[in-house]
């Protein structure tokens, strides 16, 4: 990544990866990512904020040569996951008297993938600062975004916050500021979804931390910075609120064709009720799609075949994700059809148990459904449009539409 100056003396010196495509060997990664790191130039010491993931080690190394960086003081570690800490052993090579700043639980973390001295590191603890001459840095601790050490850096002097993964977005952009904030907000939407959503209760209190002080840049570690603080924390704000919206999320596979009649008929069904649908067929869906459509959703509907006495592997491996995801999801069914026997409906209720939502009656047929199978789906977007209404999500114009019975 070209080197861009940010404030006097304050430069991004980190790497865009164009290229990668998967995060943490789960992730999809369409539109790539980078890897912010920040160096700043005080009057009288020099700190680096972050480092690279060690895929783009040279790229930071070639641009600490290309600013004549001679020596670093401080290399503050926001973070241990790799993808900030990868090129930490490389730089204290590079810079044998620099330190490593961050906190004690941090420094035990970043010691055990890369066994770093006892000696190289500083610790700070919260609302503690760092003096580099005519910079003041101060450390917030910002536990569970996404890891339990993860620490903000703010320099007081030129009002920028540099938050790590929070409000991030992977996103690779030529562009050192948001320009399109349309994209952005797509980007860091997934971004959210796919990685913060499962803490998003701690969320509210480093908004109000954030707003309380003045931050005039927002420099997270992945994606491009924010000169309005604002337009990204009002994101947050919706999404990490516990208002839901009238939208229905239908992750599904079938095998034969059963399950897919039920899944086009509960669509047209819901279509008919004003409520908005979003279908995932689980054999070709990027599954950060579907993790972002969880965020406003207020009910999931899983469509799934019974195989052998279970549900379907895709279908168990979505709900595992809805699981570990835990979004604000209000209610839950599960449609679906089986051929002798089995026990898919008792499996997939089992695996979500970190999800609170109201289970509604499922449709689980026999073989291909019949007019009777078509009519229960009938009621179950009855019932849905019903328990959507009284989360005060539905237009009061809506009408309810009762639609014909398909008979094949």
């Amino acid at each position: 990544m070209a080197i861009r100056e940010i404030k006097q003396d304050i430069y991004a010196v980190g790497a865009i990866d164009w290229d990668r495509r998967l995060f943490d060997e789960l992730i999809p990664l369409p539109d790539g990512t980078s890897y912010n790191s920040y160096l700043i130039k005080g009057d009288e010491k020099v700190a680096l904020i972050d480092t690279v993931d060690p895929t783009k080690s040279q790229e930071l190394f070639n641009n600490l040569k290309e600013l004549n960086v001679s020596h670093i003081d401080y290399v503050i570690a926001n973070h241990a996951e790799q993808d900030h800490s990868g090129t930490l052993p490389g730089i204290l090579d590079l810079y044998p008297d620099a330190q490593v700043v961050t906190n004690e639980r941090c420094k035990d973390m970043l010691a055990d993938l890369f066994l770093i001295p006892e000696k190289r590191f500083l610790i700070k603890e919260d609302r503690e600062t760092l003096y580099v001459g005519n910079k003041t840095l101060e450390f917030m601790k910002a536990p569970w975004v996404h890891w339990p050490e993860t620490i903000f850096t703010y320099d007081r002097e030129d009002k920028i916050l540099f938050t790590c993964d929070f409000l991030g977005s992977h996103l690779a952009t030529s562009d050192l500021f948001v320009t399109n904030e349309a994209k952005v907000y797509e980007s860091a939407k997934r971004y959210y979804a796919e990685i913060m959503m499962p803490f998003r209760s701690s969320f509210g209190r480093y908004l109000d931390t954030i707003h309380n002080i003045r931050v005039d840049i927002i420099a997270p570690s992945h994606g491009p910075l924010y000169h309005n603080p604002e337009f990204i924390m009002n994101a947050y704000r919706e999404w990490i609120s516990d208002n839901v919206k009238n939208e229905v999320v239908i992750p599904y596979v079938s095998m034969h064709g059963s399950t897919a009649a039920l899944v086009h008929y509960l669509i047209d069904a819901l279509m008919k009720r004003d409520i908005t649908v979003k279908p995932f067929n689980l054999t070709r869906t990027d599954i950060g799609e579907l993790a972002m459509s969880l965020v406003d959703a207020a009910t999931l509907v899983v469509a799934c075949p019974t195989m052998l006495i279970g549900p379907h592997p895709y279908a168990a491996h979505a709900v595992f994700l809805v699981n570990a995801l835990r979004p604000k999801l209000r209610h839950v069914s599960v449609i679906g059809s089986y051929g002798w026997g089995g026990r898919m409906l008792e499996h997939i209720e089992g695996m979500m148990s970190n999800m609170k939502v109201d289970f509604i009656e499922p449709v689980i047929v026999k073989g291909y459904p019949k007019e009777n199978d078509f009519s229960m789906l009938e009621k179950l977007a009855d019932e849905i449009l019903e328990r959507h209404r009284r989360l005060d999500i539905v237009s009061p114009e809506n009408i309810l539409v009762r639609t014909p019975v398909y008979k094949k």
